[in-house]
């Protein structure tokens, strides 16, 4: 398991590809669920049950390391409300928490059970990871900062905001940022200088 990591990528994504192939890249053993096919097929309900028994079956070690990207990231935090705070390293890049719009576009999307983080957060009733970072761009108009911060905040968790970037985070943050995340030593969660952590 030292070298395996558990990844949800984005709506539509593929483990072997984007983020995917860069940890691939590095040495590491990728499972996970891809958010198509069969697994895209299920219910909501059914896709982050389908997490959380992948979480408390074959990752529940202190060691255990998720990565978790944009909608993925809303099926881990969805899939956390259904078992205990989860005890391995968990690090969320531009995570959906909610529904979202954008008024120059006219796109929205509301997410199923779109209100259940924040009620579970606000209400004190969330079960928070052990460890996890969350990083998500300034200018990210689905993953919205001030959501992210919303959600975050009562749990304690800090948001690493990064100026300029949107969605997509720059391909060198996130390299950098999985130099520091991956070591095995770092216990560290010092972010780049130009991050504002709130």
């Amino acid at each position: 398991m030292a070298n395996s990591i558990y990844y949800l990528p984005g709506y539509g994504g593929r483990l072997g590809t984007g983020l995917g192939a860069e940890l691939l890249r590095r040495g590491f053993d990728v499972s996970g669920r891809e958010t198509v096919g069969d697994f895209k097929d299920l219910t909501f309900s059914d896709q982050i049950a389908a997490v959380a028994e992948d979480l408390t079956t074959r990752y529940w070690t202190e060691g255990s390391r998720v990565i978790a990207n944009s909608f993925g990231a809303y099926l881990f935090l969805n899939a956390q409300r259904l078992i205990d705070p989860y005890i391995g390293k968990v690090l969320l890049l531009s995570p959906i928490v909610g529904e979202f719009s954008n008024k120059e576009t006219g796109a929205s999307f509301v997410p199923p059970q779109s209100g259940k983080l924040f009620e579970l957060a606000e209400s004190g009733g969330y079960p928070v990871p052990h460890q996890c970072e969350i990083h998500v761009g300034e200018q990210d108009w689905q993953s919205i900062p001030s959501s992210v911060i919303r959600f975050s905040g009562p749990l304690g968790l800090d948001v690493a905001v990064v100026p300029e970037m949107g969605h997509m985070l720059d391909k060198g943050y996130v390299a950098a940022l999985l130099d520091r995340w991956l070591s095995k030593e770092s216990a560290d969660t010092t972010t780049d200088a130009n991050t504002t952590i709130r």
